[in-house]
């Protein structure tokens, strides 16, 4: 095990609550409309562009490009402006000590997020120092649960992604892991059984758990 890849949302921090909020304000402001929880799930992990393709899907309406375009602009305008709250004390239970565990065993980082917004959150987070390499998701062709984020996130760590393990807490994501060739972890409920390993939750994450599925399920 060489490096490994992280998601941030829900597994870093739980900004997806600050993205759904977003979307619901969005969609009540020039729809007047209401979203149910259950499209949380389908946006998680996903691109802002694929989440409101979802959303609009899920109204039945359809918008010219030029206002698809300033509707997912005014949606991460309205969830930068939440982040501002953001801080180390939102830093999911669990993370901060893998971390350091992941240096201490000399584990490349990188992060493997959908959220354009990835260098901004780390640094609300002071976890910037942590990570070797940020993959770039508007230079990625296509979204969760295509792998290519994954990949990204490996090859800029100049590290196989066969010799990695990604880390997820949305079907989307584990789906993208699995088909990167890494080694999935799973952060939720039964509905990540298609993880390697699955955790319910991030306080139960550790660095020797890891380790042993790498040894279990490496596709190498």
């Amino acid at each position: 095990m060489k490096g490994v890849l992280f998601d941030l949302d829900g597994v870093i921090a739980d900004t997806a609550v600050y993205h759904f909020a977003a979307w619901r304000h969005l969609v009540k402001k020039h729809f007047n409309a209401e979203l149910p929880d259950k499209l949380e799930e389908k946006t998680k992990g996903v691109s802002r562009e694929d989440s409101l393709h979802i959303i609009l899907d899920f109204l039945g309406i359809q918008v010219p490009q030029e206002k698809f375009t300033a509707l997912a602009a005014e949606k991460n305008q309205a969830y930068v402006k939440a982040l501002d709250a953001l801080s180390e004390k939102d830093i999911l239970p669990g993370i901060k000590d893998l971390l350091d565990d992941f240096k201490k065993h000399n584990i490349k980082i990188s992060l493997a997020s959908a959220s354009k917004n990835g260098p901004l959150i780390l640094e609300k987070l002071g976890l910037t120092d942590y990570f070797d390499a940020i993959a770039d998701p508007a230079k990625v062709t296509a979204g969760k649960p295509a792998p290519d984020i994954f990949l990204a996130a490996a090859f800029a760590l100049n590290i196989s992604p066969y010799d990695c393990v990604g880390i997820e807490d949305s079907v989307a994501g584990v789906k993208a892991i699995n088909s990167a060739g890494s080694v999935s972890i799973g952060v939720g409920g039964d509905e990540l059984n298609h993880a390697d390993k699955r955790f319910n939750s991030t306080a139960d994450l550790n660095y020797q758990d890891i380790l042993e599925a790498w040894k279990a399920y490496n596709h190498n």
